[in-house]
């Protein structure tokens, strides 16, 4: 499942909402762990040992603030057991349960129960009344370190697509794009990157979008910029009457 932008006028009875965990998208098939791009994650022998055949899906998590541990440890060919053993798996669904995800709850509970690991979690669930409760709730989230909270329809099945049924809140929207060129610098950027051109792709009736992506980049990114091709995370605050997004900057390269 993947998820949409959370908008005012939900319908907030309809929802679960939990904490979003800003990590690497695993996804255990039985027998084997994936990342949501469909690469095999290759995990330590004894951290999946006794996990059941049935399939779950959550985040490989290193802690607030901490993606690029979780991402480094997860892209590891020859796995370190040091490195594994600073990640959760933070379980947050069970897709071949069956029932809706208010009825697949408690079951996911008792998957997690038996599995009986420190590093497996079950994602707490809850039910805000109000919209401002709801907001309460994720400025918590934020100053404790989370990214932000996923809201989960409760009488939703699984369902391997982007629907409403899966919505995710932060105090900023973000995106990703690819890099098609690097711009060069000038001032006291010269000689180095000024800027990425990034591409949003097209989407419905809705042609590619280029645009320039220079602020929120490290001095070292400067020097050794994202390659061509890469995908990035960017934030920004609404979009132009172009499509175009506003106030944009650079967040990561996405690696999971």
């Amino acid at each position: 499942m993947l998820a949409n932008v959370y908008r005012d006028g939900t319908i907030l009875a309809d929802y679960w909402v939990s904490e979003k965990y800003d990590g690497v998208r695993g996804y255990w098939d039985g027998q084997a762990f994936w990342t949501r791009g469909g690469e095999r994650i290759a995990a330590p022998a004894w951290f999946t040992a006794g996990w059941p055949k049935e399939p779950m899906d959550g985040e490989l998590w290193a802690g607030h603030g901490q993606f690029a541990k979780a991402v480094s440890t997860a892209r590891q060919q020859t796995p370190s057991d040091a490195a594994w053993r600073t990640l959760r798996f933070m379980v947050f669904d069970l897709p071949a349960q069956g029932g809706t995800f208010t009825e697949r709850i408690p079951a996911l509970h008792g998957v997690v129960s038996r599995i009986d690991q420190l590093w497996v979690q079950a994602v707490a669930q809850s039910k805000v009344a109000s919209p401002q409760a709801l907001r309460v709730l994720l400025t918590r989230t934020v100053k404790n370190g989370g990214e932000g909270l996923m809201l989960h329809r409760g009488a939703s099945l699984y369902k391997g697509l982007r629907s409403d049924d899966l919505l995710k809140l932060k105090t900023h929207e973000d995106s990703e794009a690819q890099v098609v060129a690097h711009l060069p610098g000038q001032g006291k950027h010269a000689g180095r990157l000024g800027a990425l051109l990034v591409e949003i792709p097209a989407a419905g009736d809705k042609p590619a979008q280029r645009f320039k992506l220079g602020t929120g980049l490290s001095d070292a990114q400067r020097q050794n910029p994202p390659a061509i091709g890469a995908r990035v995370t960017y934030r920004f605050r609404g979009l132009n009457d172009s499509g175009i997004p506003r106030f944009a900057s650079f967040m990561r390269v996405r690696e999971d």
